[in-house]
């Protein structure tokens, strides 16, 4: 029985507890009123009896039916709905009024036992199978002690019982059988959007994350967990979505990297090749050969390198931060430019062309000093020998709050608007020749916006005026001495 019961549905559980507790309910209200009608239909009969107690007060009576040839004592004395029994010792139950078929079952009373019970009425069965409400009263008659039984049929009683009873069961069906349907109909109406959940649920689990709950209402329990699913769907499916697009872009990334590591190793096994089979006979082929090898094998070092520096950003390792100046950091990076690249005019400026500030930020020193490095290098590899770089650093109030913000200004072709959001992209080159020296891996920037992200700020392309390209490093701002030295 427990196990159907565990087996069943929900909805057949709640119209089970709901008819359970009717039923109980109508059998305790049922029981109480039928109780509640009896104990004053029979507290009637037994005011009746009370009253009448006094018939067997009248002395004169008694004294005649207790003589050896006794005589009916006056019949209107005696109402015809009553039976009066008289019990006098040594001689026999004398009854008269009432039907003489059908009366009270008293074989014998004693005059102690009546005193005993105090002219309280209780109940007996009559000589007909009825039942009877009797009261003993005591009495002398003729000088001895006696008792007279006076009694009242309940049989009206026990008619308006049985009816009352065929009135409560009949009611109690009728009720049964219209709040189970009311019941069945109310709870499979309010399960309904829970059918839907399910259904939506199912759907899901074929594997179509783009099924949403219909909401009817917000604020009921069904409608509640109807946004909670709508929300945790919204977020899965974007999980799902994001595994896919970083699935896509890691075999992207994998593709572009077997790509950019064969173009070298190509270059060294062509070049080894050669010299094993003798095709290099000069000093000076052999030379050549050896050059481009150990070219080759630099950049592809570097690019290796690079790989891995964007596998260590991609873990989000913990960076060692510290209060850094950006204008600290500009300023050695203008030095070491100078002192690499001296056709290069390259300047310290401030962000509106005015004398540079301090810059703080929270970050990772080394990592700002590679960003710095790699946007400096990028502007040298991408403008014309001679023209200059200038690099604007301060703080600038924005909405959100201050950033600490370091600008590289060139004055070169510029990039053009529809790859201003590709740059940053792993392997992205504006110029296409994989074998130019000057090309590049294509994961420089990508390094400085994983660098940039991972201190919490951005970067992004304007266009210098007069021309030109200018990277824009925003990172938060951080109100600290920057206990660093220039280089």
């Amino acid at each position: 029985m427990l196990q159907r019961w565990k087996s069943a549905s929900l909805r057949s559980q709640l119209v089970a507890i709901i008819m359970g507790l009717l039923l109980l309910a109508l059998v305790a209200t049922g029981s109480g009123t039928l109780t509640l009608v009896k104990s004053y239909l029979q507290g009637q009969v037994d005011d009746k009896l009370k009253a009448a107690v006094a018939l067997a007060q009248d002395q004169q009576s008694f004294d005649k039916l207790s003589q050896p040839n006794p005589t009916t004592p006056n019949d209107s004395a005696v109402p015809t709905d009553y039976s009066l029994t008289l019990y006098v010792p040594g001689l026999d139950p004398y009854p008269f009024g009432g039907s003489q078929s059908d009366r009270p079952a008293i074989a014998n009373i004693s005059s102690a036992e009546a005193k005993q019970r105090g002219n309280a009425p209780f109940q007996v069965k009559g000589t007909a199978g009825t039942n009877w409400r009797v009261v003993a009263v005591g009495v002398v008659a003729n000088g001895q002690n006696g008792v007279v039984i006076i009694g009242l049929p309940l049989t009206p009683v026990d008619k308006v019982m049985e009816h009352a009873v065929l009135v409560v069961v009949g009611v109690g069906l009728l009720t049964m059988v219209l709040t189970f349907f009311i019941a069945t109909w109310t709870v499979a109406r309010s399960f309904r959007p829970l059918a839907k959940v399910e259904k939506t649920a199912a759907a899901i689990a074929a594997g179509d994350l783009s099924r949403r709950v219909e909401i009817d209402n917000p604020h009921t329990e069904v409608g509640r967990l109807g946004g909670s699913l709508n929300a945790m769907l919204a977020h899965i499916e974007a999980s799902f979505a994001a595994r896919a697009a970083s699935e896509g872009r890691m075999r992207r990334f994998a593709a572009d990297a077997s790509h950019e590591l064969r173009t070298p190793l190509v270059t060294i096994r062509g070049f080894s090749e050669l010299y094993r089979h003798g095709a290099l006979t000069s000093e000076e082929d052999i030379a050549m050969a050896m050059g481009r090898i150990e070219s080759e094998a630099k950049r592809m070092g570097s690019m290796v390198e690079d790989l891995l520096m964007l596998a260590r950003l991609d873990e989000q390792r913990p960076l060692q931060l510290k209060p850094v100046d950006l204008q600290l950091l500009a300023h050695d990076a203008m030095v070491d430019t100078k002192a690499s690249s001296g056709d290069r005019a390259i300047t310290l400026t401030g962000l509106d062309d005015t004398t540079p500030t301090a810059a703080p930020v929270q970050g990772d020193e080394a990592k700002l000093r590679q960003v710095i490095g790699n946007l400096v290098g990028n502007a040298l590899r991408y403008t014309p020998e001679g023209s200059p770089i200038e690099l604007a650093v301060g703080v600038r109030n924005t909405p959100a709050g201050s950033v600490s913000v370091i600008e590289i200004r060139d004055h070169g072709p510029g990039i053009p608007e529809a790859e201003t959001n590709k740059i940053f992209e792993r392997f992205y080159r504006a110029d296409t020749s994989r074998t130019r020296e000057t090309g590049g891996s294509g994961l420089g920037l990508a390094i400085v916006a994983a660098i940039v992200g991972s201190h919490g700020g951005t970067v992004r392309v304007s266009e210098t005026d007069g021309g030109g390209a200018t990277l824009v490093v925003s990172l938060p701002f951080h109100d600290e001495p920057a206990e660093l030295v220039a280089t």
